[in-house]
């Protein structure tokens, strides 16, 4: 959802500095896209062991998670990525399953798809539904096991080095689309099998991906 659907990291990114520095923590911009993916409290638990250099208390991710919701709630209105309604669009006319895999649960987020894709609630993935997360295969391998299809029958579409893990950890084939501030071999690194400069350059090659 956030970096592929909709131009959401940059809030995602601001939101979680300024949710760790208000406990003590500066927690740079590069870390929020390359942790993107996980859970909030999985990001929390990691920001405190490297920048906090102690353990996260429930206090702890509690207060930081309402935090950045609220500043999720103030923040811009994301929107959505070029090319991407086009793209569900087209692959539902195909008789294809669409399903987002999201670690996200800002409601303000998951609302919007049914509205801006016709992606209904039962299609959806998101933090509440996973124990592990991003990078853990566990959030693609609940969404094989709702869509009922095999490994081999699908195809991921990920901005983030855990989501690219994730689905790769999962047997799934993953195109990686770099919406972000991250470097190409990042997602390289994880296993996509192709990376794309963005949304528009997958809209290119999305009618032979379907054929």
């Amino acid at each position: 959802m956030d970096g592929v659907l909709y131009d959401s990291m940059k809030n995602h990114a601001y939101t979680w500095v300024e949710s760790f520095r208000k406990a003590g923590i500066n927690f740079p911009p590069y870390d929020a896209y390359l942790n993107e993916g996980r859970t909030g409290p999985g990001t929390i638990e990691i920001a405190f062991r490297q920048y906090g250099k102690r353990e996260a208390t429930e206090q702890d991710i509690q207060s930081i998670y309402d935090y950045k919701t609220q500043l999720m709630q103030e923040a811009p209105v994301a929107p959505i990525l070029p090319g991407m309604q086009e793209i569900i669009k087209t692959t539902m006319n195909a008789g294809l399953k669409v399903m987002v895999v999201t670690g996200s649960k800002q409601p303000s987020l998951i609302t919007r798809l049914q509205n801006d894709f016709g992606i209904p609630e039962g299609t959806v993935v998101s933090g509440f539904d996973v124990k592990k997360g991003k990078p853990d295969p566990e959030p693609y391998l609940i969404a094989l096991e709702k869509t009922g299809c095999r490994n081999e029958e699908v195809i991921v579409i990920e901005n983030a080095p855990m989501g690219v893990k994730s689905a790769v950890a999962a047997g799934i084939t993953t195109i990686a689309v770099n919406t972000g501030i991250l470097e190409n071999q990042v997602l390289a690194d994880e296993g996509a099998k192709l990376v794309l400069p963005g949304t528009m350059a997958l809209l290119e090659i999305w009618p032979e991906i379907i054929r």
